[in-house]
């Protein structure tokens, strides 16, 4: 089975910055677009980046506006989510998620992780 683990929540003054982690195992031999999502409480879950597998392919929401990076491993079995100047509203359990197809929209990942939290609070 393909299994996600995300670490790397935690709490950050506001404009402090946080690494999210995400552990990939299962089939690398299946080329998985990688995505992170973000969900608030009482909230949506909404897109915050995602990447093709050699990472060709990336985009980003809107609202990160350059303070969040998406990378991967040298091995590609870990993708990272580099989290700069963080914003109250950025207080979220951030999830990792991988799909089978290309530019899937948030219904259309395969496999999700447990989340991580972060808190961005004075």
């Amino acid at each position: 089975q393909v299994q996600l683990v995300e670490s790397g929540g935690g709490s950050v003054q506001p404009g402090g910055s946080l690494r999210l982690s995400c552990a990939f195992s299962g089939r690398t031999s299946n080329e998985y677009t990688m995505g992170w999502f973000r969900q608030a409480p009482g909230k949506e879950r909404e897109f915050v980046a995602t990447t093709s597998w050699y990472g060709n392919n990336t985009r980003y929401a809107d609202f990160v506006k350059g303070r969040f990076t998406l990378s991967r491993g040298n091995a590609r079995n870990t993708v990272y989510l580099q989290m700069n100047s963080l914003k109250p509203e950025d207080t979220a359990v951030y999830y990792c998620a991988a799909a089978h197809s290309a530019m899937p929209h948030k219904d259309e990942y395969d496999y999700w992780g447990q989340g991580t939290r972060v808190i961005v609070s004075s």
